[in-house]
């Protein structure tokens, strides 16, 4: 928007132009008694996005102004929509009330008639900086991430601004893609001449993203001397914290939300999954968007938003400590053997507030009452879970870990049972949230205000026997106050000047009065009730003092309540699909019996239709299996089932499997399905090398790859190229576990050189001729891919499908005469560089050069003639 100067302004619309300009890119709420009003171009954009009608209101340059606004109670939704439309929000409160800005007039020198309240942006609403209950998903984490890079190495400071949780890491800059996949922030802050962040990245200052400067915003918030305490962090990782507390101050307005102390995580502490494959395996929103046909929608059965939110935690960043993963296997296989305890623990989970969010308002100064309550609430059954667990026999690390943060909240539990009455409302500007009892000065201010009310009504009845109206009523509005109103045809009785009466307003079918005696009581009331509500906003600020004391400890508490969750939610998931607890074992194998997908064996559930497990194993002496057999036989599913329960072994959950035996992976690669990037500007197949690029580069012999149709996007000599060369690589150079499939009954050759290879296929029948899947692992090369029959299945003409066998007849007649496209490749050493002189060119050869080299439409008809003859005579057949 831009304002031109050739008109001067109102003062309202001076006051908003100065408060836009600051706003910079974020649309502006310009506080108007109940209303947050848009105007310009705000205004369209906002009435747009948020289907509201846009008006106008008033001229600017001759101009009319375009408006559009929403209701301040309702705001939240409003909000909510905006942002997730990709907007940012700033909100221009007064900060003033009508009578300090007249005492300011007084002070200023002006004319009372010309004040306008004070308003000030007093916040930024940003999708990373959310903390509002209507506007978060409550399983799902709200994360603000802050990149640094400083030399070679990227830092990275993330912070769910609604909990507090604050992890500090540090990657390399090629690995800073699969660092965001895995963090998957909602905003990114990067300084401002900073190129390799996200492109919707917002930039700041790069001045603020000094070490030294992060080191001492952590250390002043965290009142320490050092930050040993809470680990090595590099300075990379301190320029992110800095760059992320400055824009926290910036959007905050110098209010900072609740902060916890920093939490170092370790570069190699985590399964690393690049992009591509946490896309690939849908491990916490499938490709069609959303929970539902996720690897987390199908295992999370836990019964607080924050256990939902710590297990997606989890899925996220597997480890690979295998006392870690082992101490959390030991949680849900305590809960498993215990489902009448499991249940009890859920049932008692499932009443408690988020105690981690209300934190996160109160401390960020956008709690309410209801926040307050909800604290009490949940501290109290924590405490009541402490003595319940302390006394279970043969205890886990990580329950006696839990017991242990889930107490020490006596003190604030009593005061806030005391001082809050038991539902405490949303808001707090009406009072009514400060129990009876608490505070006897209150509880006379509240019997005076009750005892005036009384007298209204007593005085509403006297008045109906002093004038003989029976429907005289004293009312009340947030206007003229309490009034006495009569029907329009008794309104002469009190009109004369004796009856102790004053006019006050005429309406259609009613008039309405004052009288000294309803001005006195009607005084005395408000003063009352005014003295109520600043008690009770004194007491409302003293108990969110002691709340903002104990954050850490609480923030404790919520944390060990949600591990309670995750340890309880994978309990009641094993026990609800016969999963069974891996074995994590460091021989680097991979043993898998009768293993199901855990998202199609659900899906199938539905359907009243069985899962067919297989089995799967990769040792040092059969580390890669290529697995043909035909589409829609089960090969992907089969791939990725695998991936995914290694994956959930190394996040501490049960798996769908019979047994299991897995030996950590530090990097997990998926490289099945295929999709473009037309935005990016690749192909299909550009995607699909790009990706296989990437595990080549990266994969190590500790790495889980699974490959699917490699090279299937290009000729078929190409295509088999590459997948022979690729699978090569896997087995001899990179040496990891693989699960490879294909379609190129070609590569079966490959187990006569490689030894550590085998073969396998999906089984399938053609029965009477239908094709029958069955679904089930086999040893062997498969057979033939039988593509005519699945085209029949999906429904490709008749005519069609028998043309393609007759062609499919004529080229395998034409591959056994030659020996087939894969004849030699068994000879070829394994990458060796061929240094051997070229062959001399034949005539052929020499002619089809010397026919490029011609210029034809510079030759003369006798010099076209010369030059046949030539190359006739230079023929083999011609000489004869």
């Amino acid at each position: 928007m831009a304002a031109s100067a050739a008109s001067k302004p109102t003062p309202m619309m001076a006051q908003y132009l100065a408060l836009r300009e600051e706003a910079g890119d974020a649309l502006l709420f310009y506080r108007m008694g109940d209303f947050f009003e848009l105007f310009f171009e705000d205004a369209k954009q906002a009435a747009a996005i948020l289907d509201i009608a846009l008006t106008t209101r008033g001229e600017h340059n001759g101009a009319p102004i375009p408006m559009c606004g929403v209701p301040v109670h309702s705001a939240e939704s409003y909000l909510a929509r905006l942002i997730k439309a990709g907007c940012r929000v700033a909100i221009a409160e007064q900060v003033e009330t009508p009578d300090e800005a007249k005492a300011r007039a007084k002070r200023e020198g002006t004319p009372s008639s010309k004040v306008l309240v004070g308003r000030a942006i007093v916040r930024l609403v940003t999708a990373g900086t959310l903390t509002e209950e209507a506007l978060l998903e409550p399983r799902s984490a709200n994360l603000l991430v802050a990149l640094a890079e400083l030399r070679e190495a990227v830092g990275l400071a993330a912070v769910d601004v609604s909990t507090g949780a604050m992890v500090l890491e540090e990657c390399e800059a090629a690995q800073l893609g699969a660092a965001l996949a895995r963090l998957s922030p909602s905003e990114v802050v990067v300084p401002e001449d900073w190129a390799h962040g996200p492109e919707d990245a917002i930039f700041r200052p790069r001045s603020t993203f000094g070490s030294d400067a992060g080191a001492e915003r952590l250390k002043a918030l965290h009142k320490v001397a050092t930050l040993d305490a809470f680990g090595a962090f590099t300075r990379a990782m301190l320029a992110a914290a800095g760059g992320l507390i400055s824009y926290l101050d910036h959007v905050g307005r110098g209010s900072l939300p609740l902060l916890l102390p920093p939490v170092l995580r370790e570069t190699h502490s985590t399964m690393a999954m690049d992009t591509a494959t946490r896309a690939s395996l849908e491990i916490l929103e499938s490709t069609s968007g959303g929970r539902a046909g996720s690897l987390i929608g199908a295992v999370d059965r836990c019964v607080t938003g924050a256990g939902s939110r710590l297990l997606a935690e989890d899925l996220s960043a597997p480890l690979l400590n295998a006392i870690a993963i082992e101490a959390r296997l030991a949680l849900v296989q305590f809960w498993r053997d215990r489902p009448i305890e499991r249940t009890q623990l859920r049932d008692s989970l499932r009443a408690i507030p988020d105690l981690g969010r209300a934190l996160g308002r109160v401390v960020a100064g956008r709690g309410s009452p209801r926040d307050l309550g909800q604290l009490r609430d949940g501290l109290c059954e924590a405490m009541r879970l402490h003595h319940w667990l302390g006394n279970a026999p043969d205890r886990p690390v990580l329950l006696d870990e839990a017991i242990i943060r889930l107490t020490g909240h006596g003190a604030l539990t009593d005061l806030l049972s005391r001082a809050l009455v038991p539902s405490p409302p949303t808001e707090r500007s009406s009072g009514g949230f400060i129990a009876d009892g608490y505070d006897p000065a209150l509880d006379e201010l509240r019997a005076t205000s009750g005892d005036a009310r009384r007298a209204i009504a007593a005085m509403e009845a006297r008045y109906r026997e002093e004038t003989g109206i029976a429907t005289l009523k004293i009312r009340h509005n947030g206007v003229l106050g309490y009034f006495i109103e009569v029907s329009a045809r008794h309104a002469d009785r009190l009109m004369a000047p004796e009856s102790g009466f004053t006019h006050r307003q005429t309406m259609k079918d009613a008039v309405r009065f004052n009288s000294l005696r309803l001005h006195e009581e009607a005084a005395r009331i408000a003063e009352a009730a005014g003295h109520a509500i600043a008690a009770e906003e004194a007491h409302f600020e003293t108990l969110v003092g002691e709340v903002v004391a104990a954050r850490e400890a609480i923030a404790a508490t919520a944390a060990a309540l949600a591990r309670l969750d995750v340890g309880a939610g994978n309990a009641e998931r094993a026990a609800e699909g016969d999963w069974c607890r891996p074995d994590i074992s460091e021989d680097g194998g991979l043993s898998i019996t009768a293993g199901r997908h855990p998202v199609v064996e659900a899906a199938l559930a539905k359907a009243g239709e069985r899962f067919v497990a297989n089995d799967c194993l990769l040792a040092e002496d059969n580390r890669l299996w290529l697995v043909g057999g035909p589409n829609m036989g089960g090969k992907s599913t089969f791939l990725r089932q695998n991936a995914l329960i290694v994956l959930l072994a190394q996040a501490g959950c049960f798996v769908p499997a019979s047994a299991a035996r897995v030996g950590p992976v530090d990097r997990l690669f998926s490289r099945v399905g295929a999709a473009d990037n037309l935005a990016r500007g690749r192909s299909t197949f550009m995607v699909e090398m790009v990706e296989t690029a990437a595990i080549l580069a990266q994969a190590t012999d500790r790495s889980f790859v699974i490959l699917d149709e490699v090279g299937r996007g290009t000729s078929t000599y190409d295509g088999l190229a590459l997948a022979w060369a690729v699978a090569e690589a896997v087995h001899s150079q990179i040496r990891c576990r693989c699960l490879f499939a294909t379609h190129y009954h070609e590569l079966a050759r490959l187990a006569e050189t490689c030894d550590a290879l085998s073969l396998h296929h999906v089984r399938a029948r053609e029965w009477q001729g239908d094709l029958v899947l069955l679904h089930e692992m086999a040893e062997g090369p498969a057979d033939r891919s039988y593509g005519l029959a699945v085209a029949r299945l999906a429904g490709v003409p008749a005519q069609v499908v028998e043309r393609a066998r007759a062609v499919l007849e004529k080229l395998e007649a034409t591959r056994e005469a030659t020996g087939g496209i894969a004849a030699g490749l068994g000879d070829l050493p394994l990458f060796a560089a061929l240094h051997t002189e070229p062959a001399p060119a034949s005539p052929e050869q020499r002619l089809a050069e010397a026919l490029r080299a011609a210029d034809l439409d510079a030759l003369a008809p006798r010099e076209a003639l010369d030059l046949l003859y030539e190359w006739k005579r230079a023929l083999p057949s011609a000489k004869g």
